[in-house]
C-alpha cells in the first residue's frame, strides 16, 4: 500500500476506536458493561444490529460469493423482514417485560435451569465458533497484503479486538457501529463507483450488467427447481431463503445473545421494536447492493486481465516451487491468452447489443463462455497444485477476490478507507459477539451457579476476564479456519444453522406450547433434535441425502416441538393420567 493508504487507514481506525472509548468512560457496571445503561434510542439500536451482522466477512466474502456463485445468495436474506415482524410481537416484550440480561433467562422462569443451560451452551459453542471465523477475516487481509505469517497475524488482530472489546463493553461497541456504517456505506458507494468507471468508455452501467447477466451473475431469484423436481441439495433459491431462512433469521435476530443484547439495550420496547423493523426493511437491499458490486467486478475482469488466482500469497508460493514453477509458467501464459481473447470477445459483444445484431450477440456470447470454461480449467488446475502437500495452502480464493481488486485497482487513499472498512466491520462484528459471549458466561453460568453472593464491580471485573478468556478462545479457532474450504460467509451460516434451529425450538416450546410445563421434557427434545440435525448434516456431507444447509433451521426447530409433544405424552401424561 501507498504512505497515503497507510495513513487514511490509521487515522481511521483511531480516531473510531478513541470516540467509541470516549463515549463508553462512564460504564462501570454490569448494565453498562453489557446492555449500554439500556439508554439507546432507536437509531443507535438500528445501526448496532446492522453493524453486528456487517462483518468483515461480509464485505470480503459476500462480493467474492456473487463473482463465483452469482447474486443468489441474496435470497438468503429473503426471510429476514417477516422474521423482524414475528419477533417484535412475540419476543421483545417478553424479553423487555423481564428485564433480563441474556434471552435464556427466560427459559429458567418458563422450565427449569437445565433448559436453560443448555441453551446457552448451545449458543456459546456456536458463537465462539462463528466468531473465530470472523477473527480470521480481518487476518487475511494483513497476511495478503504483506505475505505475514497467518497465525501470528490472528494472534496480533484478536489481540487488538480483546483490548479494545474488554475495554469499552456494549456502549463502545454501539457508539462505533455507527460511525463505522457511515464510513462503510460511503466507502461501498465509492467501490461500485470505481468499478463501473473503470470500464471502457463505450462501455455503460448497463452494458455491465448485462454482460454480468449472460455470464450468469445476476441470478438473483432461483426457484430450485430442475427438470420438473425440486433441488434440495440446492443452497440458495427462492423458497429455501423464505422458508429456511425465515427460521435462520428467527433464531439469530431472536434468540442469538449477540442480536438480543443490542436490542435490549434500547431505552424502551417501543425504541426496540423500531430499530428491528427497520433492520427489516434495510438488510435485503444493502446485501444486494454488496453482492451487486462481486458481479460489477467480475464484469470489469471480463474487460480486464484477472489473476488466475487471487491469493498473491499462494502465487508466490507456486512460483517458487522447485515442483509446479515450470508448469505453472506455461498455464499462467495460457491463461493469459484467454484473457486477451476474452477482452476481444466482450468488446464485440457489447458492440453487437449497441447495434442489436441478435445473430452476432449470440455469437459473440457463445465464445465468451466457451473461454471462460477454458480459463476456469486452468484456475482449477493451479487450485490442485495450492492443495498439494508441496504447497499446503488455502486453495479457495473467494475471500480474496475483492481485496485484490481493491490493492490491484482502486486509487491511492481509498485503498486504505476500504481496507478501513473491512476493519471497521470486523471489530464491530466481533466486539458484539465477544461482548455477548462474556454476558452470557457471566449471567447464565457463572452468576446462576457461584454460590457467593458478589458486589457488582466484582461481577464487572470478572466479566472483563470472561471476555478475555473468550477472546482467546476465538483466536484459537481462527487458527484452524485457514484452509476451511468455504466462503467464510458461507461457513458462518452452515456453522450457525446447525444450532440456530434447535435454540429456536425452545423458545417456540415456550412460547406456543403452554402446556408443556416440564424442562425435563424441553431438554431431552432438543438434545434429541439436536442429534437429529447433526445427523443429516453428516449424512448430506458424505453424500448419503441431499439437502441445502438452509434447511436444517426449519427441521431443528420442528423437530424439538415434535419431540416436545411426544415426550410430554409419554413421560408427562403417562404419570399424571387424567
Amino acid at each position: 500500500m501507498n504512505q497515503l493508504d497507510w495513513i487514511v487507514l490509521v487515522v481511521t481506525l483511531l480516531a473510531i476506536i478513541s470516540y467509541g472509548l470516549y463515549k463508553s468512560r462512564t460504564t462501570h457496571n454490569l448494565d453498562g458493561y453489557f446492555l449500554s445503561n439500556r439508554s439507546l434510542p432507536w437509531g443507535m439500536v438500528l445501526l448496532s444490529i446492522m453493524g453486528t451482522q456487517a462483518s468483515a466477512i461480509t464485505f470480503l466474502s459476500a462480493p467474492g460469493q456473487a463473482y463465483t456463485d452469482g447474486m443468489r445468495f441474496v435470497q438468503y436474506y429473503f426471510g429476514i423482514p417477516l422474521a423482524m415482524v414475528v419477533i417484535c410481537i412475540f419476543f421483545v416484550p417478553i424479553f423487555s417485560r423481564l428485564k433480563v440480561y441474556t434471552a435464556y433467562e427466560y427459559l429458567e422462569n418458563r422450565f427449569d435451569n437445565k433448559t436453560r443451560t443448555l441453551t446457552s451452551f448451545l449458543f456459546l459453542l456456536q458463537r465462539g465458533l462463528s466468531t473465530g471465523i470472523s477473527v480470521f477475516a480481518p487476518s487475511i487481509i494483513l497476511s495478503s497484503l504483506f505475505g505475514w505469517n497467518i497465525y501470528y497475524t490472528n494472534i496480533l488482530m484478536g489481540g487488538l479486538l480483546i483490548i479494545y472489546t474488554m475495554s469499552g463493553g456494549a456502549k463502545a461497541v454501539a457508539y462505533t457501529q455507527q460511525l463505522q456504517l457511515i464510513i462503510i456505506f460511503i466507502g461501498m458507494f465509492l467501490a461500485a463507483y470505481m468499478v463501473v468507471n473503470m470500464l471502457p468508455k463505450n462501455v455503460s452501467f448497463t452494458d455491465a450488467l448485462e454482460v454480468s447477466g449472460k455470464m450468469g451473475k445476476l441470478n438473483v431469484i432461483t426457484t430450485g427447481f430442475e427438470k420438473g423436481h425440486f433441488n434440495w441439495s440446492d443452497q440458495y433459491n427462492l423458497f429455501s431463503g423464505l422458508i429456511g431462512g425465515f427460521f435462520l433469521a428467527l433464531s439469530y435476530f431472536g434468540t442469538d445473545q449477540s442480536q438480543v443484547g443490542r436490542y435490549l439495550t434500547a431505552r424502551s420496547l417501543k425504541e426496540s421494536r423500531m430499530g428491528l423493523l427497520m433492520n427489516g426493511l434495510v438488510k435485503v437491499p444493502m446485501q444486494f447492493a454488496i453482492l451487486l458490486i462481486g458481479a460489477l467486478v467480475f464484469t470489469f475482469y471480463q474487460f480486464n486481465k484477472a489473476p488466475i488466482f487471487f491469493n498473491n500469497v499462494q502465487v508466490k508460493k507456486l512460483e517458487q516451487s522447485a515442483v509446479y514453477k515450470d508448469s505453472f509458467r506455461v498455464v499462467q501464459e495460457q491463461y493469459n491468452a484467454i484473457t486477451a481473447k476474452k477482452q476481444e470477445a466482450v468488446v464485440n459483444y457489447a458492440a453487437a447489443s449497441d447495434n442489436k445484431d441478435n445473430i452476432k450477440e449470440e455469437q459473440y456470447l457463445q465464445e465468451l463462455q466457451t473461454l471462460q470454461d477454458s480459463a476456469n480449467l486452468l484456475r482449477t488446475k493451479v487450485k490442485d497444485w495450492i492443495k498439494t502437500k508441496e504447497i499446503g495452502g488455502d486453495n479457495n480464493d473467494t475471500n480474496y477476490i475483492f481485496l485484490r481488486f481493491v490493492v490491484d485497482n482502486l486509487p491511492i487513499g481509498l485503498v486504505g478507507l476500504l481496507i478501513a472498512i473491512i476493519f471497521l466491520a470486523s471489530w464491530g462484528s466481533i466486539a458484539a459477539a465477544i461482548n455477548s459471549l462474556a454476558s452470557c458466561t457471566m449471567i447464565d453460568f457463572h452468576r446462576r451457579f457461584t454460590k457467593k453472593k458478589e458486589t457488582g464491580e466484582v461481577e464487572y471485573r470478572l466479566s472483563k476476564w470472561y471476555t478475555l478468556a473468550w477472546g482467546i478462545f476465538c483466536i484459537i479457532v481462527a487458527m484452524f479456519t485457514y484452509n476451511i474450504g468455504n466462503s467464510l460467509i458461507e461457513a458462518v451460516n452452515v456453522l450457525g444453522s446447525l444450532f440456530y434451529g434447535v435454540i429456536l425450538g425452545v423458545f417456540l416450546v415456550a412460547f406456543c406450547l403452554k402446556k408443556i410445563k416440564s424442562g425435563h421434557v424441553v431438554f431431552w427434545a432438543a438434545v434429541l433434535a439436536e442429534l437429529l440435525v447433526l445427523s443429516i448434516f453428516i449424512l448430506t456431507k458424505y453424500g448419503v441425502i441431499k439437502m441445502g444447509f438452509l434447511w436444517l433451521n426449519p427441521i431443528g426447530a420442528f423437530g424439538v416441538l415434535f419431540f416436545s409433544l411426544i415426550l410430554n405424552k409419554l413421560l408427562v401424561q403417562k404419570n399424571n393420567p387424567i
